[in-house]
């Protein structure tokens, strides 16, 4: 009696530990010996040496193949050079009347040669190799053919060279469960087509096998397996490695395995695609069964062959599919180019950038400012989903179908990233241009349950390969579709070309800031010029208007003191335009002092500074209560004098003047307005409003040098923000400004306040 246990990760750990490289012991059908490089005498050799060469073991170990076999020695010629790697073909050769195939390779214990049993019955001459590679090949050629359908094309002309009952062709997927994408059979065997297998049906040593080593042959499930005499490698100390044995025994987890599934005999051809394992030809069959080995050759080449014309098909779609990629990317970089802010081209380009990898929404964070294009996860979510990026060590592209296996979290934003493609636009800070996709739920058709149950047999707990074949169905969750390796490839190319941009704005920054600097130089020397040299002539004349006003002013006519009176006023206009030009001039020079600001307190020491300037005017105030803001408490005080001020002035001709001031937040910034019942303005000009010397009234309507507004822009730019205004004529106007929303620390108290 025994008792089945669920699977650990320690169990699945262990099957990918045994050691299946080097088992000790080979199959029956063959004989294999272990020789040492340099003088050809035997190191090991299979026991089965006396049954298939009346030979004893023990004999055998120490003598020199060619006392060992006479007469083969130009039969074997070539085995001194053989290298390593795959077995290398000798020649047919005769002992004790049997027939056999000699192949050897060079091994880390030495060479070793396996005679393989030719059956009778099993010649296959090499002029049958040409007809099914031509038929293969003609295949190929043919238009619009699919992978799956070469595939079909391979099975059948494999199951036709070797007999086989059943011939699948098996694609590996990214998480290594292998894809039954094409199959031909003769009715003995149930059908595999469609079906998926799970990656622990083959561990990944196995698949490692695989990769070296091309075929595998299980001619009879049943055998009983042949040891190694000695067990010990003379050479190195350990067991024999057998990586590229023909004849190496297998895993009795897998022979088991085998016979669950039906199957008394096996043979596999690997198919690779850059030196990786891209899937396997598996071969079944009822009953015991062996291919000769020029069989195995002509099967071999044709999966070679189907190797490189699967791997021919999918570079031909994927460039395909790179070359329209190419073209989105193509206008996406004409949008950055002509933009000086890179993030917003690619939000405003959305339809392209969602094409470029086929996605239903993105984000491209860019220093602290997040643009969303298409359906994504809420905001703090994509902070979440930045945050786990960055814990990973900021990498240049990242991919996945299933987030939520990654970031549990992203449970919860399923429906629009489940799937999740990044690229990092900075080595320092969080800036990420991510793609998102969402959950597709489809059912997988298993070949069998897929989990593997634990047993304890014979005292010992080990793993019980599955017992059932039959479809077994299974719901998949919390999965978007995959990434294509042409999406990929494209959004790491626009990265390169996004970082590019960066660095070279970047670089052009440098180059403008070092000019910069060079201007203001120039600039506070011309301040100092403009401060003492004039200065001067201007006091003079004030000081002579004012000495002629006294000694000569009498005297007088009434044009002549009118006169003076309008170089007095010039004057001291004059001077006044002197100074906010000095202080517009060092407004972009000094530094930001940042601290916590309560605009309230500024917005009521404001008005209660303006007092005098309002006389006995009826003034309407509606002020709601402001957030307390991270600025320069100075800089932004002046703002909110320069627009009270603007607005106390254009409601001078009201009869009762409207003022209210207030604000709100979106998802990015706090705008704040102040707005008036004033004169107003023509819109078509309110591009001028913010320049220096730029006015929209006449000076005898409404005084003013021209420079607050311009002063409010340059202060509120300094600050992060941004300024604008909106007005009709005669009916008043509403100015607005803008701080970042991270600067907005809280909500001072106080509710709104009305007073007249």
């Amino acid at each position: 009696m025994s008792d089945s246990l669920p699977v650990t990760d320690a169990d699945l750990a262990s099957c990918d530990r045994e050691p299946i490289h080097i088992p000790g012991s080979i199959q029956p059908h063959g004989v294999l010996l272990c020789l040492d490089p340099a003088t050809l005498e035997v190191l090991q050799v299979s026991k089965n040496i006396a049954e298939l060469l009346g030979i004893e073991p023990g004999a055998a170990i120490g003598k020199p193949l060619r006392v060992l076999m006479p007469g083969l020695e130009r039969d074997l010629s070539a085995l001194p050079g053989v290298r390593d790697g795959p077995p290398q073909y000798l020649n047919q050769v005769e002992l004790c009347g049997k027939r056999f195939d000699a192949l050897a390779h060079r091994s880390p214990g030495g060479i070793v040669l396996e005679l393989e049993v030719c059956e009778s019955g099993a010649e296959f001459r090499l002029a049958n190799l040409y007809a099914p590679l031509e038929q293969f090949l003609a295949s190929s050629r043919a238009p619009d053919m699919s992978p799956a359908q070469l595939s079909a094309t391979a099975a059948a002309i494999i199951a036709e060279v070797t007999g086989f009952d059943r011939v699948l062709v098996y694609q590996f997927d990214s998480e290594w469960n292998g894809n039954v994408i094409a199959e031909y059979g003769n009715g003995r065997l149930p059908s595999y087509l469609g079906l998926r297998f799970p990656a622990s049906d083959i561990p990944s040593q196995a698949r490692e096998l695989y990769r070296k080593n091309r075929i595998r042959i299980i001619s009879d499930v049943d055998y009983t397996p042949v040891p190694l005499e000695p067990l010990e490698n003379p050479l190195t100390g350990g067991p024999l490695d057998l990586s590229f044995s023909v004849l190496r025994s297998v895993s009795p987890v897998h022979l088991e395995y085998m016979r669950n599934m039906g199957t008394a005999a096996s043979m596999s051809f690997s198919l690779l695609r850059d030196r990786e394992l891209w899937g396997l030809i598996c071969c079944h069959n009822r009953e015991p069964k062996r291919a000769g080995f020029q069989q195995r050759s002509v099967c071999d080449l044709l999966a070679q062959i189907l190797s490189l014309e699967l791997a021919a098909l999918e570079r031909s779609s994927e460039a395909q599919h790179l070359l329209a990629l190419e073209a989105i990317q193509s206008r996406l970089l004409r949008a950055m180019a002509a933009s000086s802010r890179f993030h917003y081209a690619l939000a405003g380009a959305a339809e392209d950038l969602l094409g470029l990898t086929n996605a239903t929404g993105a984000a491209i964070l860019h220093d602290g400012e997040l643009l969303r294009v298409g359906e994504t996860p809420a905001e703090e979510q994509i902070f979440l989903i930045a945050d786990f990026l960055q814990q990973r060590g900021q990498p240049e592209v990242f991919s996945t179908h299933a987030l939520a296996s990654l970031l549990p979290e992203a449970e919860n934003f399923r429906e629009t990233a489940a799937g999740l493609l990044a690229i990092s636009l900075s080595k320092l800070h969080r800036n990420y241009l991510m793609w998102f996709r969402p959950e597709r739920i489809r059912t997988i058709a298993w070949g069998g349950d897929p989990s593997k149950i634990a047993v304890y047999a014979d005292g010992a707990r080990r793993l019980s390969p599955r017992k059932s074949f039959e479809a077994w169905s299974e719901m998949v969750r919390l999965q978007s579709d995959p990434w294509r390796r042409s999406e990929i490839t494209a959004a790491t190319e626009l990265r390169n070309a996004v970082v590019g941009i960066v660095f070279r704005r970047a670089e052009e920054l440098a180059q403008l800031n070092a000019e910069l600097e060079r201007s203001n130089r120039e600039l506070e020397a011309f301040s100092y010029s403009v401060s003492h040299d004039l200065r001067a002539p201007l006091r003079h004349i004030a000081g002579y208007a004012e000495l002629l006003s006294d000694d000569s002013g009498a005297q007088l006519s009434g044009n002549g003191r009118r006169y003076l009176a309008i170089i007095r006023d010039s004057v001291e206009f004059a001077g006044k335009l002197v100074d906010n030009l000095l202080h517009f001039s060092r407004l972009g020079r000094n530094r930001l002092v940042i601290e916590p600001v309560n605009l309230n307190e500024i917005v009521h020491g404001v008005r209660e500074g303006l007092q005098m300037e309002m006389g006995d005017r009826r003034v309407q105030w509606k002020i709601q209560t402001l957030p307390e803001v991270k600025g320069d408490a100075i800089l932004l005080g002046l703002v909110w004098r320069n627009l009270i001020s603007n607005a106390l002035k254009f409601t001078r001709n009201r009869p009762v003047a409207q003022i209210e001031i207030g604000w709100n937040a979106t998802q990015r910034e706090a705008v704040f307005f102040i707005r008036d019942n004033g004169v107003g303005f023509d819109m078509q000009f309110a591009s001028k409003l913010f320049g220096v010397f730029e006015r929209l009234h006449r000076m005898d309507q409404f005084e003013g040098t021209g420079i607050g507004l311009a002063n409010v822009r340059r202060i509120i730019e300094r600050h992060g923000g941004r300024t604008w205004a909106e007005a009709e004529v005669d009916k008043g106007a509403t100015f607005y400004f803008s701080l970042p929303i991270q600067s907005v620390t809280s909500l001072s108290s106080g509710g709104d306040e009305s007073r007249a």
